[in-house]
């Protein structure tokens, strides 16, 4: 008779370390971006080794696509499919702006911070990309359909976290207002 081996306590252990060091890494990418976040300060915010940090993970790149799938399993990006069926335009951009503005709103500080650092740190941009860049050229295909080049660029603009953040925080807009004031000057430029 053969006996299997199971890791059993074991892997849980080593999972729970994993997590843990993740949702670590997640929170400082919340509080001071990627490109401010050390081994050492994530090593220490799980409460492990560096030795142990680095077994499970070798390199900056390992890390980030776990944080960043961490993020969006807490918290997808909003489902262009949703909005397809919507045949009036204004309530298909309507609809959409509002789930994006939404995420936004719930994601602010790691998203300001991760933008922040991807425009100065390749290997973040590269992350960014990966993980945003299907959703965003989804997002572009559903809510532009019959729009103009000028209609299409502000729809560009309205897509963009940092147009929420001067719209909703910097100008204090109430979120219905930013989509309502985005979906109007993309309606009128056609």
């Amino acid at each position: 008779m053969t006996r299997t081996y199971t890791l059993g306590k074991r892997a849980e252990q080593q999972a729970d370390t994993r997590r843990r060091i993740v949702e670590a890494a997640v929170a400082l990418h919340t509080e001071v971006g990627p490109a401010r976040t050390t081994f050492s300060m994530v090593a220490e915010r799980a409460g492990v080794q560096r030795n142990t940090f680095y077994s499970h993970f070798p390199d900056e790149r390992t890390l980030l696509l776990a944080c960043s799938a961490l993020s969006l399993e807490r918290d997808p990006l909003p489902d262009a499919d949703a909005w397809r069926g919507i045949g009036d335009r204004a309530t298909r951009l309507t609809a959409g702006l509002t789930a994006i503005y939404a995420w936004y709103e719930r994601n602010a500080d790691l998203t300001g911070c991760v933008l922040r650092d991807a425009d100065s740190q390749p290997l973040v941009r590269e992350i960014v990309e990966l993980r945003w860049a299907p959703y965003h050229v989804a997002y572009d295909e559903v809510l532009s359909e019959g729009l103009g080049a000028p209609a299409r660029a502000l729809l560009r603009l309205a897509l963009d976290y940092f147009t929420w953040r001067s719209l909703v925080r910097d100008s204090g807009l109430a979120p219905g207002d930013a989509v309502r004031t985005m979906v109007s000057a993309i309606s009128a430029a056609r």
